[in-house]
């Protein structure tokens, strides 16, 4: 086992080149498919031909087999996960060990989910890319995951991504909303872009088992700078009801970051101009997370920037990516 201080020295190159890593581990997974040509690893069917809305996928609430057990090799020595390793030498101000929904299969448009925990996906992700970026004495966690788009093999927490297009009807402009997560704010992707907003798949209470409700919550946090939501009732929430008659949203497609093994499910939520600003018009410019980078235009040499130019999360990159190829659907739908 690595000491602290060995362990810290990786975890600072970790943190720095996260980005580079990401696009380097692609070559660990050449049998695996990506997503519209971008580093997330993703499988068959998980990516539709045409967007779905998200009222159309169907949720069912297993149980949770128990977890494998797979090597500590990125563990230093007298600590028992990386996540309590985290906590102790390196956390982000960001870092709870909440209750979250695991992916357990995904056939069609029905996907079943069990109970896990957030620290459940650190324990094996961050700790993949930990060991993947000190590069000693092999990649034994990584190798005993094996594929990392096979819930079966790991605990797979979702992450709900969204792209939120501002779509102006009048003149067919469409803006969007990206976010850079502060390194020292988060645990995950820090000092890269992703799309706006996102949060692992978790209830606000033990029966809110809905993705929309999860979506919404981050909508506001994100968005608006509310502080973290419990237990809320959605049908008396003005914001809720109003987001929900607003949103068009859509799924777009699943997959995995082949760093941190990280997995998003890819939605796009379009508003009208009036509408969104009536909901956003106190849009935070940073946030727990980062910094809010607002009304992009939604043009091709955006996407193109933020997908192949920027450091940008693989499931940001894809959805950007996803989102242009199906613009006429999503715009005129």
């Amino acid at each position: 086992m690595p000491t602290s201080a060995e362990w810290l020295e990786v975890r600072a190159h970790l943190l720095e080149h996260r980005h580079a890593l990401a696009l380097k581990a692609v070559s660990e997974y050449p049998d695996v498919p990506r997503v519209a040509g971008t580093p997330l690893l993703t499988s068959p069917g998980w990516t539709p031909a045409a967007p779905i809305p998200l009222a159309d996928l169907s949720l069912e609430l297993g149980t949770s087999p128990a977890l494998p057990v797979l090597p500590r090799s990125a563990v230093p020595d007298g600590f028992g996960s990386y996540a309590e390793a985290m906590a102790a030498l390196a956390s982000p101000t960001v870092f709870q060990n909440r209750e979250t929904y695991r992916l357990l299969g995904f056939t069609g448009r029905h996907l079943t989910f069990g109970i896990g925990t957030y620290f459940d996906g650190i324990d094996v992700g961050e700790a993949c890319a930990h060991e993947y970026a000190g590069q000693v004495g092999g990649l034994p966690l990584r190798a005993a995951v094996g594929d990392p788009c096979d819930p079966r093999r790991r605990p797979v927490n979702v992450a709900i991504s969204t792209l939120t297009l501002r779509h102006d009807e009048a003149s067919g402009e469409a803006t969007f909303f990206l976010h850079w997560r502060d390194p020292k704010r988060v645990g995950h992707a820090g000092g890269m872009f992703q799309v706006l907003p996102v949060g692992v798949f978790q209830g606000s209470s033990e029966d809110d088992f809905s993705l929309w409700h999860c979506m919404i919550r981050e909508f506001a946090e994100e968005m608006l700078g509310a502080e973290e939501i419990h237990a809320v009732d959605y049908a008396a929430w003005p914001f809720a009801r109003r987001l929900t008659e607003a949103a068009r949203v859509f799924y777009l497609g699943m997959g995995v970051d082949p760093l941190t093994f990280a997995t998003d499910m890819l939605t796009v939520a379009v508003i009208e101009a009036g509408e969104f600003d009536g909901l956003f018009g106190d849009l935070v410019s940073h946030n727990e997370e980062g910094e809010v980078l607002c009304g992009l235009p939604f043009t091709a040499e955006n996407v193109e920037r933020f997908v192949h130019h920027e450091p940008t999360q693989a499931a940001g990159a894809a959805l950007l990516s996803l989102a242009w190829q199906h613009r006429s659907a999503l715009l005129s739908a």
